[in-house]
């Protein structure tokens, strides 16, 4: 099942907060990135990001973005953007290394 682009729409405002977010489609899916570093995606209409160090402190559940995919934290709290916002900043500490 492929996301919907009205759920990218709100994703995506939901992080607006954050400098330089962009989106790239790829195989009916969404590959978010932040300053140019990838950190997640939306699959099947969920926001899926990558694991770090940095980002343990959430407590995140694993899902797996596609079949045969690595695992990855899945965010269920996407209503709050500045949680959002400060969970993507953390992920990314680790990415930009």
């Amino acid at each position: 099942m492929a996301s919907t682009k009205e759920f990218r729409d709100f994703v995506l405002d939901q992080l607006s907060g954050l400098d330089n977010i962009t989106c790239k489609s790829m195989m009916g899916e969404f590959l978010l990135y932040y300053q140019g570093v990838l950190f997640g995606g939306i699959y099947d209409d969920r926001v899926l990001i990558k694991i770090t160090n940095s980002n343990e402190k959430y407590s995140l559940s694993l899902a797996i973005p596609y079949e045969k995919g690595k695992p990855m934290y899945i965010v269920e709290d996407i209503d709050d953007a500045d949680y959002l916002v400060a969970l993507v900043r953390d992920t990314c500490v680790d990415l930009k290394k």
